[in-house]
């Protein structure tokens, strides 16, 4: 049986900035407002990054909009938020965090059947010649398709 996965939101600027290595879903520790403001749409992962900190995997930098219907009890937008993965992800991630260059990054926000699950990436800073090369090969690769569909 598949369960239904729906992106709600996705970190674009994380791929014109990192080359991703490895890719995992965690799952991560919300209040019930954030859950529904999740829901409507309401999340932006551009600033957002992972830290380890006490053994632990930390959301950092991701805002959470307020929920509409909230009221009194709604909650901080940009409070950091725990990743939900087994130890040894958590240890791996954190020991080749310490290499130099590479950090973890959330990728995007899904939710898999009733469950918000994080993508995140370790990844390796791009450098601006990098960046260009990439820029390159999608414009050629944008051509090359269009070429194809006049030639039909």
């Amino acid at each position: 049986m598949t369960e239904e996965r729906r992106v709600i939101a996705q970190n674009r600027r994380a791929r014109h900035l990192y080359t991703f290595l490895e890719h995992e879903v965690a799952g991560i520790e919300l209040v019930g407002t954030e859950v529904k403001a999740i829901r409507a749409g309401r999340v932006n992962l551009t600033d957002a990054h992972v830290q380890f900190i006490a053994g632990e995997a930390v959301l950092v930098g991701c805002h959470i909009g307020p929920y509409e219907h909230g009221g009194y009890s709604s909650h901080e937008p940009r409070r950091n938020r725990r990743l939900l993965l087994h130890r040894r992800e958590i240890e791996r991630l954190a020991s080749k965090v310490q290499e130099k260059g590479l950090t973890v990054v959330p990728t995007a926000v899904v939710l898999v059947g009733n469950w918000i699950k994080i993508e995140i990436a370790l990844a390796r800073g791009k450098q601006l010649h990098d960046k260009r090369e990439t820029l390159r090969r999608r414009t050629l690769d944008r051509e090359a398709e269009q070429a194809l569909k006049d030639d039909r």
